[in-house]
C-alpha cells in the first residue's frame, strides 16, 4: 500500500524527435565515419601506398556543412575559458600531451599548474631558444606544422593537397586597389593571377602549412613585409586535416579565414589563417577590430579593413619572426606571394616543419 505510483509519458512523446536532433545525430555520425576513413588513409600513406583522390559529392559536402560547427566551436571556446581547479589541471593537460605528443620541454613555463584553463595551455609561449629564426633565407615558416603543398600557382588554381585544387580568386576575394597596397600598377593581364604579379619576370608562389592540435599554436611573420589590408571571410568550420583536404575540393574557400595582404621587397605578399572545427577563434595581435566566428557575420560574405589611413601611410610593418597571431587549437596557414623566377623552396611535401626554419630563398 505504500508503493509509489509511477507516471509515464505516452510513447509518442518519449520518442518524438525534433529536426535539430536528427540533424545533429546524422551530421555527427557522418563526421565520425569520415574521421575513421581519414585514419585508414593515413595508415596507407605511412606504408607508402599511393591513395587515389576521391572527391566528395555535392550532397556529402552539403551534409557536412549542415553540422553546426560554428555553434559547437563557440561552445568549445567558452569551455576553454573555464578555470580548472588546481588539482585537475595536471591530469587534464597530461592527457592532452600524451594524446597529441606535445613537447612541454620547449614551453616557456613547463609547470602544468600554471595554466588556469585550456585556452591558456593551447596558447602557451615557447622558450626563446626553442625556435631560432633562420637569417640566411628570405622566407621562413610562420608556424610549426606539416607541409601539405607548395610551388608555383598555375592557371589561377592552387593545390591544397596533391591533386585537389581551389580557385585563387575565390580564396583571396576580389582584387584590392594597387593604391591601398603601395603597388606600382600591375602590367595589364586577363587573369586574376596576372593581376597579382606586379613586376615583370616574377611568378606567383604558394605554400600550405597544416597545424595539428599538438603543434605550437602561435604564428609569426614569415618575412619582412608591410600588411596593408585585412579581409575576413565568415564561413564554415570544417576540419582541415589532410584527409579532409584531400576529400573536399575548395575546402579552404568554404571555411572561415582571415586574409592579410600587403607587399614585400619583391611585390605582392599574403598570409591567410584558415579556421577549422573548434578553431573559430583566430586572433591577429595588431588587429583589435577582428572578431571571428561571430553570429553577427553571415556565411558567404566578407568584410574588409584597411590599415592605410591619413595618419598611417605605411600600413603595419612586420619583421621576420615577429609575433603575428594565434589559433585556439590548430589549423592551416596559406602563403601566396610574388617572387622572381629563381625563387626556390627548400621543402618536401608531407615533411614536418617548425617555426623559424627555412621555406625558400632566391
Amino acid at each position: 500500500t505504500d508503493r509509489k505510483k509511477l507516471h509515464t509519458a505516452p510513447l509518442g512523446q518519449v520518442f518524438r524527435l525534433r529536426p535539430f536532433h536528427v540533424l545533429i545525430a546524422t551530421g555527427g555520425g557522418y563526421a565520425g565515419y569520415r574521421k575513421y576513413e581519414d585514419y585508414k588513409l593515413e595508415q596507407l600513406e605511412k606504408r607508402g601506398i599511393e591513395v587515389p583522390v576521391k572527391l566528395a559529392s555535392e550532397w556529402e559536402v552539403a551534409l557536412y556543412k549542415s553540422v553546426p560547427t560554428r555553434l559547437l566551436s563557440r561552445a568549445w571556446g567558452r569551455l576553454n575559458q573555464v578555470e580548472l581547479p588546481t588539482w585537475l589541471r595536471k591530469p587534464v593537460y597530461s592527457l592532452y600531451i600524451w594524446t597529441f605528443g606535445v613537447n612541454m620541454k620547449e614551453a616557456a613555463v613547463e609547470d602544468l599548474h600554471h595554466y588556469r584553463n585550456l585556452s591558456e595551455f593551447f596558447r602557451r609561449k615557447l622558450k626563446p631558444q626553442a625556435r631560432p629564426v633562420c637569417c640566411l633565407h628570405s622566407v621562413i615558416s610562420p608556424s610549426d606544422g606539416k607541409i601539405l603543398n607548395f610551388g608555383q600557382v598555375k592557371n589561377c588554381e592552387v593545390e591544397q593537397v596533391k591533386g585537389v585544387t581551389y580557385s585563387l580568386e575565390s580564396f583571396l576575394g576580389p582584387r584590392i586597389s594597387t593604391e591601398e597596397l603601395h603597388f606600382s600598377q600591375a602590367p595589364p593581364g586577363n587573369s586574376f593571377q596576372q593581376q597579382l604579379v606586379t613586376k615583370e619576370g616574377n611568378e606567383l608562389y604558394h605554400c600550405v602549412i597544416y597545424l595539428a592540435p599538438g603543434d605550437y599554436h602561435c604564428f609569426h611573420s614569415p618575412t619582412d613585409w608591410r600588411v596593408s589590408h585585412r579581409r575576413h571571410f565568415p564561413g564554415s568550420l570544417m576540419s582541415v586535416n589532410p584527409g579532409v583536404a584531400r576529400w573536399i575540393k575548395e575546402l579552404f574557400c568554404h571555411n572561415e579565414r582571415v586574409v592579410l595582404t600587403g607587399d614585400w621587397k619583391h611585390g605582392f605578399f599574403s598570409l591567410t589563417a584558415v579556421g577549422a572545427t573548434n578553431v573559430g577563434s583566430i586572433r591577429i595581435y595588431f588587429d583589435q577590430d577582428l572578431h571571428t566566428n561571430s553570429p553577427r557575420y553571415s556565411k558567404g560574405s566578407y568584410n574588409d579593413f584597411s590599415f592605410i589611413s591619413n595618419n598611417n601611410k605605411e600600413g603595419i610593418p612586420m619583421r621576420k619572426g615577429e609575433h603575428l597571431g594565434e589559433f585556439n587549437l590548430g589549423s592551416t596557414i596559406v602563403l601566396i606571394f610574388e617572387a622572381p623566377k629563381d625563387f626556390k623552396f627548400h621543402l618536401k611535401a608531407g615533411q614536418k616543419i617548425r617555426f623559424g626554419e627555412a621555406l625558400g630563398s632566391l
